[in-house]
């Protein structure tokens, strides 16, 4: 698959600016990314977990996994782990998703997916990818509202920021 199906840009997009936010955080330390707030989330590290894990979950849907089968999947707790092996295991996850994203012939492809909570719709795996994206976004946007809760400045990482980035 080339790299010009607009679900591939949006999600080099969506690595772009959790790697930019994770940055950030990183600069910041430890001590920030799990410090205990009344927010949105307890911790920032409990948001990138949770982000961690619904990236990992969507991954096996996307790979053919159903998603009652996805969700008893054992997901990796990541929120007692520092910044720095975060970092890691996200690039790893997301060189998966590379592989996986570019062995597909069709994007667009319809298929079934399944929800317990919602039950069966038709969908792709473009549109999938795109609900990946927009999940990230949402919890970047939380994390930056914490931090800024916490006194310290964020990132930008909206997408207009990605265009003129490199």
């Amino acid at each position: 698959m080339s790299g010009t199906h607009h679900a591939i840009e949006m999600f080099d997009y969506h690595i772009w600016a959790n790697k930019t936010l994770f940055n950030r955080l990183v600069e910041l330390q430890n001590d920030v990314y799990h410090q205990e707030i009344q927010s949105v989330f307890p911790s920032i590290s409990k948001v990138v977990s949770h982000m961690y894990i619904v990236d990992q979950l969507w991954f096996h849907i996307i790979s053919g996994v159903s998603m009652s089968k996805a969700l008893e999947i054992e997901k990796v707790e990541t929120d007692t782990k520092n910044i720095e092996e975060i970092v890691v295991m996200f690039q790893e996850l997301y060189d998966q998703y590379r592989d996986l994203l570019n062995k597909q012939e069709d994007l667009d492809k319809v298929t079934v997916l399944d929800t317990p909570w919602a039950g069966r719709r038709e969908t792709s795996l473009s549109e999938m990818v795109m609900h990946l994206v927009t999940h990230g976004s949402y919890h970047r946007g939380n994390i930056t509202a914490m931090l800024r809760q916490m006194g310290y400045p964020s990132v930008t990482t909206d997408l207009t920021s990605y265009w003129y980035s490199g």
